[in-house]
């Protein structure tokens, strides 16, 4: 009797946990609101058939518990009773089968109106390709991917040299037009999924999958990867932003194509050394940092990763948080530089003086740290000389003092949070597993001694 009600009240639980819970899906963004359907008629006849059976179990239970001076029945058959368990199972079967089969039949058939969007996924960031005013995109090859051709550009095809490219894990998309996501994979097995747009698959190293929607409302809607991809798969995000079509453009206009990115000077070191004056006064005259003004080391870290850092200073994507003291400092600095050609050529210079080892300054237990630092080391390097490919800038012989500021920020939500610092989110979510400052004072005592 006891397990017979017990049945009962778990039926019951359960259907009020499913109409009542808070937890499903998100306000759908594009055309596939069919796959909702789809999802929901597999809930209504898996949601009967539990309540049908376990309500059968709980009958029997009751009916036929253990009752002295009773005797059980055997009846080894019943062919009328497994004709309809047959018959029903085949119609369960098949009105969750069939939906699915109507939907994945719309799902691999695209317009032939839709624009075309390469998505490329590697350890551990998204980034896109678009075609230029020629409406095609150029080829590309493995061959071909480098520092400066990440996206392995055929240099030699004439269609890719309009090809906008976006080094960013954000895309920016026009409403109400349909798109096609080509989607490629430069390392492992990848999955490029957006919950509100309802599209999810598989990137496989080697062949070129595709996804293709329409979004139906603006919005900005993360995208995952849904494939254990390695031990930064959980920082591995990016971002869609569906925008009215003026807006769009706008963005898109705003990236390089091929041959720009292609024919870029990489900066005038001697009128950077100009323009450097500037910053002599916080940095020194070396670019060897100064604690006492919490000036970090630059003498020896990447120019792409300076460039990148001094573009979002003057955006406001960073030194904006009321809690940046010193980047609030750094922001006027910063504003100093007119265009990207002065942070180009002002990081050029940087790049010419002598890089000489931080001194010392963070106690900690190098031991402890350094099995912290491996995962650390995934994206900055095991030597911690930094990583373009994962953005993950150099940390041997740079300022430790200044790296536990950033890493408290980063744990603290002081530093990426701004919507704009897509890669400082991504460092945030590595900052939260180093728990304490102790912690963060280990991993750096160990980072010192690379």
């Amino acid at each position: 009797m006891a397990i017979g009600i017990v049945l009962i009240l778990l039926i019951v639980g359960s259907v009020l946990f499913h109409f009542l819970s808070p937890w499903y899906f998100t306000p759908i963004a594009s055309n596939w609101g069919t796959i909702d359907d789809t999802v929901s008629i597999t809930f209504w006849v898996t949601g009967i058939v539990f309540v049908a059976i376990n309500l059968f179990m709980a009958y029997a239970v009751i009916r036929y518990r253990h009752r002295k001076h009773h005797r059980a029945v055997y009846e080894p058959e019943n062919k009328k009773l497994e004709w309809w368990l047959l018959g029903l199972t085949a119609v369960g079967v098949a009105a969750m089968l069939a939906p699915g089969l109507f939907v994945w039949a719309k799902f691999v058939n695209v317009p032939e109106d839709a624009a075309v969007v390469e998505v490329v996924g590697q350890q551990w960031q998204w980034s896109y390709r678009l075609p230029g005013k020629d409406g095609k995109l150029g080829t590309v090859d493995a061959r071909y991917v480098s520092s400066k051709n990440p996206f392995g550009m055929n240099p030699d095809d004439p269609n890719g040299q309009d090809d906008v490219l976006i080094a960013s894990p954000e895309l920016h998309l026009p409403l109400g037009k349909p798109v096609k996501l080509l989607l490629r994979s430069k390392d492992v097995l990848h999955d490029f999924a957006v919950a509100e747009i309802r599209v999810k698959m598989d990137m496989v190293p080697g062949m070129l999958t595709y996804v293709w929607f329409t979004p139906t409302r603006t919005g900005r809607f993360d995208i995952l990867c849904e494939e254990l991809c390695g031990i930064g798969h959980f920082t591995m995000r990016g971002r869609v932003v569906v925008d009215d079509p003026g807006a769009f453009q706008a963005w898109l206009g705003g990236y390089p194509t091929f041959a720009q990115t292609s024919g870029q000077m990489g900066g005038d070191a001697a009128a950077g050394q100009s323009l450097f004056a500037v910053c002599t006064a916080c940095h020194g005259s070396q670019g060897e940092g100064n604690p006492a003004l919490n000036a970090p080391k630059l003498a020896g870290q990447g120019d792409w990763y300076l460039r990148r850092q001094l573009r979002q200073f003057k955006q406001g994507a960073r030194g904006t948080h009321d809690k940046d003291v010193f980047g609030k400092i750094m922001a006027p600095m910063a504003g100093t530089l007119p265009d990207d050609a002065a942070i180009d050529n002002v990081t050029a210079y940087i790049r010419t003086l002598p890089d000489k080892p931080a001194m010392a300054t963070v106690k900690g237990d190098a031991k402890d740290g350094g099995q912290r630092y491996v995962t650390c080391g995934a994206c900055h390097g095991t030597d911690g000389q930094g990583k373009e490919a994962t953005n993950a800038p150099r940390l041997k012989g740079m300022s430790d003092w200044y790296m536990v500021t950033q890493l408290k920020n980063f744990r603290e939500g002081v530093r990426g949070t701004h919507p704009q610092d897509l890669y400082g989110a991504q460092m945030a979510l590595m900052a939260a597993i180093l728990a304490d400052d102790q912690a963060i004072s280990d991993v750096v005592a160990y980072i010192d001694k690379l």
